[in-house]
């Protein structure tokens, strides 16, 4: 189990080592050429493994080359097993929203965003997983359902997917399907990772602020994926209103044992 490397626990994780698996660190964080950051970034690493975690990389939109560029050497430095970043678009040439937009689901975009992550990987020389974003609102082009277009894309560009079981279930609240028909669709063999997070919830829609304990329905999505996945690498993303690390070991402790139950059921059935 992985929680996120957030700066409230930078000088507790680095010094005192307390109990956790791995960590993952969001890569724009430390796209820098030195300072503070690398330097607890390199104290991470060595005592973990680490994990690079992007928002933005911009793969359904334009390429920055400068980001490219920056990421690459990060890779080279951590020496993540994998990579990833979301299915979304974050700007046009001049503009950066800073937020993970969502993307029309049709054929052309499949082939720009599929060609956008092959050659991303190409360049990191390394397994790249794509995430599937919330979202709160959907193009009317669209042709496909969310999962049979990750599902396309993934495929076409030979990647793994980041599979985020929080992002399904508000997404499915927002905009009414079967978060379990998600589930039961995607590719399984690819996913490397599952994420879990808090989220809120308002009169009309749920938000994905990552700043509340993961909810019950989310904890029996994470049975099903792990069910549908296996023992597939997990970590707690707790991005505001940040706890205790002690409260984060909790969260991650829930999350092994369900993994640990889920695994031993199917050891006995077979």
């Amino acid at each position: 189990m992985g929680v996120g490397f957030r700066v409230p626990h930078y000088r507790q994780v680095v010094e005192e080592h307390p109990e956790m698996d791995w960590f993952e660190c969001i890569s724009e964080n430390f796209m820098e050429d030195g300072g503070s950051p690398l330097a607890h970034l390199d104290a991470l690493r060595e005592a973990y493994p680490v994990i690079l975690h992007g928002v933005s990389a911009n793969l359904g939109g334009h390429e920055d080359l400068e980001h490219s560029r920056r990421l690459a050497r990060l890779c080279k430095r951590v020496d993540p097993p994998w990579v990833s970043d979301h299915v979304c678009w974050t700007g046009a040439p001049g503009l950066m929203t800073h937020d993970l937009l969502p993307l029309p689901y049709t054929e052309g975009v499949v082939e720009h965003l599929a060609a956008r992550t092959k050659a991303l990987q190409d360049r990191l020389e390394r397994p790249f997983g794509l995430e599937n974003a919330s979202s709160y609102a959907t193009w009317a082009e669209s042709t496909m359902t969310e999962w049979d277009f990750l599902r396309a894309v993934v495929e076409e560009a030979d990647c793994g997917i980041l599979l985020d079981v929080n992002n399904i279930f508000v997404s499915a609240c927002n905009h009414g399907f079967d978060p379990l028909e998600y589930l039961n669709k995607v590719p399984h063999e690819r996913v490397l990772q599952i994420h879990l997070a808090g989220h809120s919830v308002y009169e009309t829609h749920r938000l994905d602020t990552h700043d509340h304990a993961v909810c019950d329905e989310v904890w029996a999505l994470y049975r099903r994926a792990i069910e549908l996945c296996g023992p597939v690498s997990t970590l707690i993303e707790w991005d505001a209103h940040i706890p205790s690390f002690a409260r984060l070991q909790q969260e991650a402790a829930k999350a092994r044992a369900i993994k640990a139950q889920v695994l031993s059921e199917a050891d006995d059935a077979t």
